[in-house]
């Protein structure tokens, strides 16, 4: 296998960790300008955990202007990064240990988030990602804001044939099969059993990822 592609959010790094602290400053922000009543819908939040943050704002302020969005977002994207310089957040674990392992089989890593770029730079600098990602691309990189066309544009970048696709919701398993990739459903905080049925392999643990790699390498072979 060239590569292994992973999702960020609920997949590489415990979004949740600094998902209400963040969400509850940004609409306090919201509060204060009198654009916000109530308590900040957390709950809301996580139900649609994943898909691109225009789409959050869209199902979280149906009924503000898209200025306010936009600003709300602006805020939203500054109190991430503050928390994560912070060392509010937390990887999930075994992270880098896979990551070596992989390196080790000379498998290329990418991340292919609906993340914004900013916030995903502030991860991979604060936790030293670097050392062994090739390349992260954020979902502002194609004007579709659609992970099957993201993943898409690392295949074409990379030449890439044979991949495994790493993520937490149904996206990334789509992402992959639209693409010919193998899908590798991760089990955390905000997957959902019914997207997770439908991904090639299932993994309760990013140290399980290894074994299914092997197991996926050793099938090919035998085929």
């Amino acid at each position: 296998m060239q590569a292994v592609i992973f999702d960020m959010d609920g997949t590489l790094f415990q979004t949740n960790k600094i998902l209400a602290l963040s969400l509850e400053d940004t609409f306090q922000y919201l509060r204060s300008i009198n654009q916000w009543d109530g308590e900040a819908p957390i709950a809301q939040y996580r139900e649609i955990m994943g898909v691109p943050l225009p789409k959050v704002w869209e199902a979280l302020l149906p009924d503000h202007s898209i200025e306010v969005r936009e600003r709300t977002d602006a805020h939203f994207l500054k109190r991430l990064i503050v928390n994560i310089n912070e060392g509010k957040g937390e990887l999930y674990p075994n992270v880098k240990e896979v990551f070596s392992s992989l390196k080790e089989i000379q498998c290329s890593i990418y991340i292919a988030s609906n993340g914004l770029s900013d916030y995903l730079e502030a991860i991979v600098r604060h936790y030293g990602l670097d050392h062994w990602i090739t390349e992260t691309f954020s979902i502002q990189h194609v004007n579709s804001l659609n992970k099957s066309d993201l993943v898409q544009k690392i295949a074409e970048k990379y030449e890439l044939t044979d991949a495994a696709v790493v993520g937490d919701r149904l996206s990334d398993i789509k992402a992959a099969k639209d693409n010919g990739f193998v899908s590798i459903g991760c089990h955390f905080d905000f997957a959902k059993e019914e997207e997770l049925a439908q991904a090639d392999r299932m993994i309760h643990d990013l140290n399980e990822l290894t074994m299914v790699l092997t197991e996926l390498n050793l099938a090919e072979v035998e085929g």
